[in-house]
């Protein structure tokens, strides 16, 4: 079979059976052509769509939840409905110890407060935090650190600042790090200047402190404004969530089904959501973009039978000078493939092409709706291995049709 693919007489007479009607074997062609076009286009604007969705959350932990106190709903053991739930240090630890699958659970504070900087101020949002929201909401530094433990043993007065406060409170090129900020009167030496993310599950915060200074400076004792839970890879957050919550109303003395007692924000369930129609898309893209080559495929097969019709004397010459029936299918076979593969190439080529276009006009920049779209080698090799596959198929039944005319009725044929 390989050697018979080698000879020169078998792609003479590829090129000479294709070569009687360019035209109608260009056409036949296009099917398969949009068909791969499709295929390719589709799956790296998909993975396009996946790139800059997971750059925009890649420093942050997405199997995680917010969760903060509101006003009760309902009245419970002689508290009365409307009773406004403030979250303690000591409702973190107890659920780090007692909800199944809980990996940190990160205290925060906030506030809305005057920051001066010689005559330059502001009102931006302040966070009192620990280090642990590092690694869960990965900030990405510009210039110095994030706060330490050792900021927060000492209660001192440091502060991470985004770059939008330093636009507007530094002149140009200014170093900012070791200079004094003032938050509310008190001066803060800066330590961090961090980039704003594009996008944040949480609230937007201007600037960190330590979570301990917060709390001397704003006198918040115990309390916390929300807390933080992001769970191990393979809990489900949806329901660390629900046993979290029902552990703080049982603390705080909030009746079980009292809904209106915490606010939330899922943001495992969001991500989960995203994940989903990607995964969906990926799959519609394989379906159609399959869908479509099968039908490219089927045209390819509808001309060959045609051909064949066009070819009923020659064949029966062939068979009555010896060809077997054998080598009439591998010869119709053999045209079905060499079509189908010189559409899927250009098809490829062509889908390689508008992707290096998508990437030019909307996969440049920190905004970018498409990063990288691109396709795996893997994918074009299963491409491949489908056309081959669908080309062979498709050829033996115009070859089957061939092989069926007997040779005296073949070379009585007109």
């Amino acid at each position: 079979m390989f050697r018979f693919l080698l000879e020169r007489d078998t792609w003479q007479e590829v090129f000479d059976s294709l070569s009687k009607n360019k035209l109608r074997s260009i056409l036949t062609m296009v099917g398969v052509w949009w068909g791969i076009l499709l295929l390719i286009g589709l799956l790296g604007s998909a993975r396009g769509l996946e790139n800059s969705f997971n750059r925009l959350f890649g420093d942050f932990a997405t199997n995680s939840v917010f969760l903060w106190g509101e006003k009760t709903g309902m009245p419970f053991k002689g508290f009365q409905e409307g009773r406004r739930v403030r979250l303690s240090l000591s409702d973190t630890r107890k659920v780090a110890e007692n909800v199944d699958g809980v990996e940190f659970v990160v205290p925060r504070n906030q506030n809305q407060s005057l920051v001066v900087r010689n005559f330059l101020s502001g009102s931006f949002s302040i966070a009192g935090d620990y280090p642990l929201l590092d690694q869960v909401e990965k900030k990405k530094l510009i210039h110095g650190r994030f706060i330490n433990q050792s900021d927060i043993d000492d209660r001192k007065k440091v502060a991470v600042i985004s770059d939008e406060i330093y636009k507007q409170i530094f002149q140009k090129d200014e170093e900012a790090i070791g200079e004094y900020i003032q938050i509310n009167s008190i001066n803060y030496k800066v330590v961090g200047l961090f980039e704003v993310p594009n996008i944040s599950m949480g609230p937007s915060i201007d600037i960190h402190i330590p979570f301990t200074t917060f709390q001397q400076v704003y006198n918040e004792g115990d309390q916390i404004g929300w807390m933080m839970i992001t769970g191990k890879p393979e809990y489900d957050i949806v329901q660390i969530e629900e046993d979290a919550t029902l552990l703080l109303k049982n603390l705080n003395k909030i009746h079980p089904e009292d809904n209106r007692a915490f606010g939330s924000a899922n943001a495992g369930k969001q991500f989960g959501k995203v994940t989903g129609f990607l995964t969906g898309m990926q799959f519609l893209t394989w379906f159609v973009g399959i869908a479509t080559l099968i039908a490219g495929v089927f045209a390819i097969g509808n001309i060959l039978l045609i051909t064949v019709k066009e070819r009923t004397k020659e064949i029966g010459v062939r068979r009555a000078l010896g060809a077997t029936p054998f080598e009439i299918k591998r010869q119709i076979v053999v045209e079905a493939v060499f079509l189908t593969l010189v559409a899927g190439m250009f098809g490829i080529i062509s889908g390689g092409l508008i992707l290096i276009i998508l990437d030019h006009l909307f996969g440049q920049g920190a905004d970018a709706a498409l990063v990288n779209a691109s396709v795996s080698i893997a994918v074009v090799f299963i491409a491949l291995i489908i056309l081959v596959i669908l080309g062979t198929l498709i050829g033996l039944i115009p070859a089957t049709k061939a092989t069926s005319i007997k040779p005296i009725e073949a070379l009585r044929e007109e």
